[in-house]
């Protein structure tokens, strides 16, 4: 007959949570063996996640090497270095992800493109500017074909205290308009075609620059026809300081096709064209303002930032966005400079235009 303790004995190792689990034995060394195994066969740290860090290197080469992309089909280049700002964007995205999977390995891999992108543009995350400083305040805007409210857009740009005020896409419709608001403020002005400049100082020598003119469509186009389409303006402006050669300039669309990929051979043409006339200058002191439809990184605008600074580079806040208004990815939207020294420049609030006015101190 069985003694009750060993009874308990037995039914405590049967019963609920003991049932089928020997106490000892071969079994428990077999369990013990198979999470062995299987603890060794989980990659570690450095081995987990090796998708998010060639993800990583790629984002880093990139932006390093944005310069070897090749341009030749769809402009491809080009369009990468318009927006090569928000590749930066990418950085956060991955690192969560490799935080996520516990990967040393992402987490290593992603200072390539972080320092890549700091190198490139970390100058203009702080603000450089010193408002109020500069012998000359200058501002550029374009004011949109499609403006509902032209008025409104001359008064925002008059309270600004601008010296000079570049306008493009100027239709022939509003143009009347704005000389009439601006006409207190601005004693001076000249509009060639759909760009113009108003000034608080004397203008000379205005010219056109047939920035339109590049294209052998274009050259089929009756005189007067030419003059009102006329998208870029050279003119001299009296300072205290003497003679400053100003270009006004609104360079072709750039766009985004199925059939052409980036297509920007309108702009291209029209920047070397502006490219040579600011080459061919001979006044040292030269401001370029205007709606160049292409950024400071855009390769197809070094003719023109080769000879002249950016005046968001070099004195900024922040990267300066202008388009779209409603939210702005990119700054196309230019001040140039050249023998002269910026010391501010800051982006204006929206007016009735897609795009945002930009403005800049100069200094001699």
């Amino acid at each position: 007959m069985q003694r009750p303790e060993a009874a308990a004995v037995d039914t405590a190792r049967s019963g609920p949570g003991g049932a089928g689990r020997p106490a000892s034995g071969p079994g428990r060394w077999r369990a013990r063996t198979r999470r062995a195994i299987r603890a060794a066969s989980r990659p570690g740290p450095w081995k987990r996640g090796p998708v998010l860090a060639a993800l990583a290197l790629l984002l880093g080469l990139l932006m390093l090497l944005h310069a070897s992309v090749p341009n030749r089909v769809g402009h491809l280049g080009s369009l990468v270095e318009t927006f090569l700002p928000w590749f930066g964007v990418f950085v956060p995205v991955l690192l969560a992800g490799a935080l996520w999977r516990r990967s040393a390995a992402a987490v290593v891999a992603l200072l390539l493109p972080a320092v890549v992108w700091l190198n490139l543009f970390g100058g203009l995350v702080g603000d450089r500017s010193h408002r109020g400083g500069g012998d000359l305040t200058v501002a550029e805007h374009n004011v949109g074909a499609g403006n509902p409210d032209p008025p409104g857009t001359a008064r925002d740009l008059t309270a600004a205290g601008a010296d000079l005020l570049a306008l493009v896409e100027l239709t022939p419709q509003a143009a009347g308009g704005y000389e009439k608001a601006l006409a207190t403020a601005y004693p001076y002005h000249t509009v060639l075609g759909t760009v113009g400049l108003w000034s608080r100082l004397p203008l000379s020598g205005t010219r056109p620059v047939d920035v339109v003119d590049a294209g052998p469509l274009a050259r089929t186009l009756p005189a007067g026809a030419r003059t009102a389409s006329n998208r870029a303006l050279r003119t001299t402006v009296a300072t205290a300081h003497g003679p400053l050669a100003v270009y006004v300039a609104h360079l072709g669309s750039a766009r985004v096709t199925p059939r052409a990929g980036f297509w920007t051979a309108s702009r291209d043409r029209g920047e070397q064209v502006l490219g040579a006339a600011v080459a061919a200058e001979r006044n040292p002191r030269v401001v370029l303002l205007g709606d160049l439809n292409g950024t400071t990184d855009d390769r197809a605008l070094r003719d023109l930032t080769s000879r002249l600074h950016s005046a968001q580079r070099e004195a900024g806040a922040g990267f300066g966005f202008t388009w779209p208004a409603a939210f702005p990815v990119a700054r196309i939207d230019q001040i140039l400079v050249r023998g002269v020294r910026p010391v501010s420049s800051w982006v204006l609030p929206a007016t009735g235009s897609d795009h945002l006015p930009v403005a800049a101190g100069i200094s001699w």
